[in-house]
């Protein structure tokens, strides 16, 4: 009697690639963060600092659990709940303004909840992309598109631009603005409505130097231009952070022996700097590798994008995809002097956990999107 052929479905199979390039940045970034907050600066912030190491280990957890939770959704199911989610992002913004959230050097930014506190702009990015995605998903037009026809996907990027630039934050209304332009960059636009589109950003720009921005951030970008201008003041921040690079030089100074760091000279070394503190101590040979996971990483996300099987879930992935890009081009950018200082957090690197969740958010996402192609 013959046998019968017994064959089993295989199921969405886990991108493995994706998950070794996270784990090897995120292994890193505690490293790292180990020597940021380690730095001998006296017993008590010696302290403070060693709580923030194991703070972030905690939130590295739940949003590791998090990312395979997000996993294990059909990306697809996202589509119906977001605009759900989008108003409900929006109401955690407007809260800061009905009931005060905690405010940090004038910026009241957070959301507390008894001993836990999260930041809603943080958590709005993926939201937005999910918006913009799905906006995308419903415009099934071939043809070129003109700029009332990407009215939209600002619109929807807009709203959380305004009320994030109220808290006042401008990095991060920025990264709403980059991430829009990254997702509708995958529509055909007419060449003429992308030199008009130029314009009218030029002109926003400049309209918003005159009457949107604070004083303090007038004064970091310009700063920026002429840092040692101000070096005990507005310039301190970069000045600091490019001295803590270059004493990296070649192959650095050692894990832990980075003098900038070590004697708190280096501000904000596990938040805002924490490449500073990398360079410092394995040079231009370990910022290399760094740069090149980084890399990887967003050139995976566009792969994903390219076998995506809608434009749901292409869009999505360039969306989440560009989040994270974005974040570590602007850290690395503004700790080298490259781009003004704007508090810009470095993905899976920097302490924070609404910054760890939601980069864990948006690489759950594309796990998902990875796992169903």
């Amino acid at each position: 009697m013959a046998r019968e052929k017994v064959s089993f479905r295989s199921g969405p199979q886990v991108d493995m690639t994706l998950l070794l390039v996270v784990v090897l940045i995120t292994s890193i970034g505690l490293v790292n963060l180990y020597s940021a907050t380690s730095a001998y600066v006296g017993a008590s912030r010696h302290a403070a600092l060693a709580d923030v190491y194991v703070t972030q280990i905690y939130w590295i957890v739940i949003g590791f659990l998090v990312a395979m939770l997000l996993a294990a959704i059909d990306y697809r199911h996202l589509e119906r709940v977001a605009p759900v989610l989008y108003v409900g992002g929006l109401l955690s913004l407007a809260l800061l303004f009905v009931v005060g959230g905690e405010g940090i050097r004038g910026a009241n930014r957070w959301l507390k909840l008894g001993s836990f506190s999260f930041q809603p702009s943080d958590t709005m990015k993926p939201l937005v992309a999910l918006m913009i995605a799905r906006h995308i998903q419903n415009d099934s037009r071939t043809d070129a598109r003109g700029l009332l026809d990407l009215v939209v996907p600002f619109v929807i990027s807009g709203i959380p631009m305004v009320a994030v630039m109220l808290q006042p934050d401008l990095g991060t209304s920025l990264i709403y603005l980059f991430t829009t332009i990254s997702m509708v960059g995958i529509l055909r636009i007419r060449g003429t409505s992308v030199l008009l589109g130029l314009a009218l950003t030029f002109g926003g720009g400049w309209a918003m130097w005159l009457f949107g921005l604070k004083e303090y951030q007038r004064a970091r970008i310009t700063s920026f231009m002429n840092p040692r201008a101000d070096a005990d003041d507005t310039g301190w921040h970069a000045l600091q952070s490019q001295t803590a690079i270059g004493n990296g030089g070649l192959t650095g100074e050692g894990f832990m022996q980075g003098t900038q760091n070590q004697f708190g000279f280096l501000p904000d070394q596990h938040s805002d700097f924490p490449f500073s503190v990398f360079a410092e101590e394995f040079g231009f040979v370990g910022c290399m590798v760094l740069l090149a996971l980084y890399c990887f990483l967003s050139i995976w996300c566009i792969h994903i994008a390219s076998q995506a099987k809608d434009r749901f879930g292409a869009a999505l992935a360039i969306g989440c995809g560009s989040i994270i890009f974005w974040h570590a081009a602007c850290n690395m950018g503004m700790s080298m002097g490259l781009l003004p200082v704007v508090g810009i957090t470095l993905p899976l690197f920097s302490y924070g956990g609404s910054s760890v969740l939601t980069m864990m958010v948006c690489l759950g996402i594309m796990m998902s999107i990875s796992m169903r192609r």
